[in-house]
């Protein structure tokens, strides 16, 4: 048996961060997670920071690994008609994001838990937890019973998370939406075909253009969530990818082998409370935004912020009243989130029963965007980040 004063479940990049940020005010925490170190590492997921991430790791000493080998992107291209917008962030907010593989996210907090000592746990099995004792109780990597007691416990631990089922039926709200259309996503070995993300409306449906370094690229394209990525060949992808950027500017894709396909469904999913009693939910165990927006790692990254703040106060300073803020100002720029990747959604898919006024709205919509300051600004926004607040 263990005793410390935080335990977390999941050492994704919100549980290792939140561990981070309680370890630089003197709180004990220990970590468990059922993958591997290697699963996590090898698990493909975002790649876009906003500004106050990317400051997040530096100045708490994480790294400035991102500073280094991540990619500032100064704005995004909207294309539609053919033709490519380009909404300056620079220029609009003074912000930039960075384009930095989550995959090294983790790999910088790991780094930075093991250096400094940190408990963290991977590769364990048969967890469950008590939120009443708080208590995690688990299988260790070599087989062994463990019990880690604590005074709070923090659900870090996913969408499919252990912590959030444990919040009674009656007093919990799931808050959900499931979307008619999922992304059709590759990992090509090629060349960038543009220096920035480019996000894609066509009569065929939407695509975005991505990078990952310079020699292996990520693209996805609008499909049915049914969708089987065995059965596209690769010549019927980069056949359907440049039909989607075509126009008569003639932009056209690098091509290259296809070493990854996959099929990502889109979801919006949000739990309140994100407390009950000492336990606490933070990042996908919470909520869920779909990736238009680019939000879902950069939300979790703002969830342990805030989480970390009020523990401490509730902890070191025997603020009792702490806890109650983290709620109710996590979910704050939560549900802005959900609405920014809704209406970046909903702008940029071909709807499936639109009818041909639908689509000349959208038309209208993604126009006025481009063609308003304000409009652009108001994307530029909410694509950098809205500043944090207390």
């Amino acid at each position: 048996m263990t005793r410390t004063q935080v335990g977390i479940v999941g050492a994704g990049p919100a549980g290792l961060m939140l561990s981070h940020l309680l370890s630089l005010n003197g709180i004990d925490s220990v970590v468990v997670d059922c993958r591997t170190r290697v699963e996590i590492e090898n698990t493909v997921r975002a790649g876009i920071l906003e500004a106050d991430s990317a400051r997040l790791l530096v100045d708490t000493g994480v790294s400035d690994r991102v500073l280094r080998d991540g990619h500032p992107h100064e704005g995004i291209d909207l294309r539609f008609g053919g033709e490519s917008h380009r909404i300056d962030f620079r220029a609009l907010v003074g912000e930039s994001v960075w384009l930095y593989p989550q995959t090294d996210v983790f790999v910088d907090l790991a780094n930075a838990r093991a250096r400094d000592g940190g408990d963290v746990r991977f590769g364990v099995s048969d967890t469950s937890v008590d939120i009443n004792g708080p208590a995690i109780r688990f299988t260790d990597s070599d087989g062994v019973h463990q019990e880690v007691r604590c005074d709070l416990l923090v659900g870090a631990d996913g969408s499919r998370s252990i912590c959030r089922a444990e919040v009674p039926e009656s007093v919990r709200t799931h808050s959900f939406r499931e979307y008619p259309f999922a992304w059709f996503g590759i990992i090509t070995e090629a060349p960038r075909s543009a220096p920035e993300l480019v996000y894609s409306h066509s009569p065929r449906g939407f695509a975005l253009i991505s990078q990952r370094t310079e020699t292996h690229q990520r693209m996805y394209f609008q499909c049915d969530p049914e969708t089987d990525p065995a059965a596209w060949s690769s010549d019927r992808i980069w056949e359907e990818l440049q039909a989607r950027v075509a126009g008569p500017d003639g932009f056209t894709l690098n091509e290259g082998p296809i070493t990854e396909k996959t099929v990502l469904r889109f979801r919006s999913f949000v739990a309140e409370p994100m407390r009950h009693g000492n336990l606490l939910l933070a990042g996908d165990a919470a909520h869920t935004v779909p990736p238009t927006g680019a939000k879902g790692l950069n939300l979790a990254l703002q969830d342990v912020r805030v989480l970390a703040e009020v523990i401490e106060r509730a902890l070191l300073k025997n603020d009792s009243d702490a806890l109650d803020e983290y709620g109710p100002r996590a979910l704050d720029r939560v549900w802005k989130a959900q609405h920014f990747s809704y209406w970046m959604t909903t702008m940029l898919h071909a709807l499936p029963g639109a009818t041909g006024f639908d689509v000349r709205r959208q038309l209208g919509e993604l126009a006025s965007v481009v063609g308003s300051e304000a409009g652009s600004r108001y994307l530029a926004e909410g694509y950098t980040g809205w500043p944090s607040r207390k």
